[in-house]
């Protein structure tokens, strides 16, 4: 397995989320202990890593996607659809949950950059999931230095070398074009605040 491969795999989106909010617990200061944070973050993993696997191998399995790459725009779109809503009922849940409101912010943060990136598929334009899901991140932390005072310039700085590694990664595999890879990451970085400022 070459390298530009191997960090999309490391790097996939569906890992994210969870390396997120272990960086949340990490970095926040908070009250939940030990077997609450296994708990939040069994339940992240489960809705935003498991389930999304699940659904690529049964939907694979009835022959709606070739792979697991979803490689075009029109496989994509059903995946994508349910990945909104599932992110959007995780968001809503952990939003009614007062110590959990931050958390609520980055999937309803992630709910609404894949609905951007579905609407881009009217105009044939393959987003970068890849990318986004690292613009959220990055994003996300900028918008709790903010809320925290705290200064996160050496995460946001790994975020962003982590960022342009993968981009990198997805234009040398050609999944996608640099206006795909930029657009991934200017939704996913915007989202958070948009989430924040407005709703």
């Amino acid at each position: 397995m070459n390298f530009h491969k191997l960090i999309s795999i490391i790097l996939h989106p569906i890992v994210i989320p969870t390396i997120g909010v272990m960086l949340y617990f990490l970095l926040i200061p908070n009250n939940f202990n030990s077997n609450q944070k296994l708990a939040i973050l069994g339940l992240v993993f489960t809705i935003t890593y498991l389930v999304p696997l699940l659904i690529l191998v049964i939907f694979k399995k009835l022959k709606l996607i070739k792979s697991f790459q979803t490689e075009s725009i029109r496989e994509r779109k059903i995946p994508v659809m349910l990945m909104i809503i599932l992110f959007y009922l995780l968001a809503s849940t952990m939003n009614n949950i007062p110590n959990l409101r931050d958390l609520g912010l980055l999937f309803f943060a992630t709910s609404l950059g894949l609905l951007f990136i579905y609407l881009f598929f009217a105009f044939k334009i393959k987003v970068s999931i890849h990318i986004l899901s690292l613009g959220i991140s990055t994003g996300f932390f900028l918008v709790l230095s903010n809320i925290y005072s705290q200064n996160f310039t050496f995460l946001i700085i790994i975020l962003l070398l982590l960022s342009g590694i993968l981009a990198s990664a997805r234009l040398h595999l050609n999944a996608h074009t640099k206006k795909e890879v930029y657009l991934g990451f200017f939704i996913g970085m915007i989202s958070p605040f948009l989430i924040y400022y407005f709703l």
